[in-house]
């Protein structure tokens, strides 16, 4: 799956889409001191109250809000796990008998409650439906509807959020004209919020990826290892912070820990182009082989192939490891590296490296930024002071 069709189907997500049909929704209460079910509901989701239509919806693609790689994790299924849920999810996925599908996402919570202890009573809502979107983009001369070719995509969705109990607030009667003093005690279910869910099955060009799944975490960099593992029965995912922390220590192997601002500069410049060339396709990989030809082409001396090659086996114990491109470098438009130090940080975008320098001056190490204009601060500006004299 890819940025572009993780993003049509969040597009997808909204009530009276004409793409978008969900059939059925069930809802499972899970008690925190017992860890078992305590209830659980099932109904057709047209047949919903409007407002919980919308909360529900909310609540969905809110779930699927994130960057690949760092909320959200296309992972593969297990190849030899005891109790395969790939099984499960696909039978689940092309029943057409309500009960039964009702009856498999219900084993699925009892994984969840398996060696788990919740410090928070907490809802799984399971929806499943279908969307579909063209098979090919309509041309302009084209007098055919985009619609003619399409994709039926089926889906199992699924939310896992907490709950908040007895909330104390201070409420206006605007009849009576007071102050009221008012304690909720019922649980209130945070559909802002999910700690996490999935999506299944994953999609790959268009086609349903059976053999996947796109896990959903609730924060950045921190996927359930219990539930991907355990519940899901999935391969564990490198994060996109894990996977520049790799590709930190295989440069550091190669290169040494020190380098010139110039070098990391052009480094992350070519890392850009090819994640540019590939905009709207599979993400960029790098290889042992891509990664010596950066570093050679960036100036940095004594490079060699099998250098790499063993930097790569050191590191993570693969030589035929791939780095995902849009990991191992801040996007230049959103994203900016930092220089952290004692006094100060400094947040620069990484082609702009190339202007940062670190010397040596009265004998302490300084760090030199050349500009093209007057530094000011806080509407002051500095004076230009000549440290080399020629």
């Amino acid at each position: 799956m890819n940025k572009k069709e993780l993003a049509h189907i969040r597009k997808q997500l909204k009530l009276d889409h004409e793409m978008l049909k969900l059939f059925e929704i069930l809802n499972v209460y899970i008690m925190k001191d017992s860890s078992e079910i305590y209830h659980y509901e099932r109904q057709p989701f047209a047949l919903l109250d409007r407002e919980k239509q919308e909360l529900y919806m909310g609540n969905f693609k809110k779930l699927l809000t994130g960057e690949l790689d760092q909320k959200m994790f296309e992972l593969k299924f297990q190849d030899n796990a005891e109790e395969p849920s790939k099984e499960l999810l696909h039978q689940a996925l092309i029943t057409g008998d309500p009960d039964e599908w009702h009856d498999l996402m219900i084993l699925l919570v009892e994984k969840m409650l398996k060696d788990t202890k919740y410090e928070k009573d907490m809802v799984v809502t399971f929806v499943r439906g279908q969307y579909a979107r063209p098979t090919r983009v309509r041309s302009e001369e084209s007098e055919e509807s985009s619609k003619d070719e399409m994709f039926s995509h089926p889906f199992i969705l699924c939310s896992v959020n907490s709950t908040d109990h007895q909330r104390k607030l201070l409420m206006f009667d605007y009849v009576e004209r007071v102050y009221n003093y008012s304690v909720f005690v019922d649980p209130i279910i945070k559909l802002n919020t999910p700690e996490q869910g999935f999506f299944y099955p994953s999609v790959t060009d268009n086609y349903s990826d059976v053999n996947r799944v796109l896990y959903c975490s609730g924060r950045a960099h921190e996927p359930n290892l219990h539930f991907v593992e355990q519940v899901l029965t999935a391969e564990k995912s490198i994060t996109a912070v894990e996977e520049r922390a790799i590709f930190e220590d295989i440069v550091k192997e190669v290169a040494g820990e020190q380098l010139d601002a110039s070098a990391i500069a052009a480094v992350y410049q070519e890392i850009n182009r090819v994640i540019e060339e590939n905009e709207g396709e599979e993400p960029a990989k790098l290889d042992f082989v891509d990664v010596e030809r950066m570093l050679t082409g960036s100036g940095i001396e004594n490079v060699t192939r099998e250098k790499v090659e063993r930097a790569f086996e050191t590191v993570v114990d693969d030589r035929n490891f791939e780095l995902k491109a849009s990991s191992v470098i801040p996007k230049y438009t959103t994203k900016s590296i930092k220089i952290d130090t004692k006094v100060a940080t400094i947040s620069i975008s990484p082609q702009d490296l190339k202007y940062i320098r670190q010397v040596n001056y009265q004998g302490k190490r300084c760090i030199m930024i050349e500009v093209d204009e007057d530094t000011v601060i806080e509407g002051f500006t500095l004076n230009t002071e000549t440290l080399f004299p020629g």
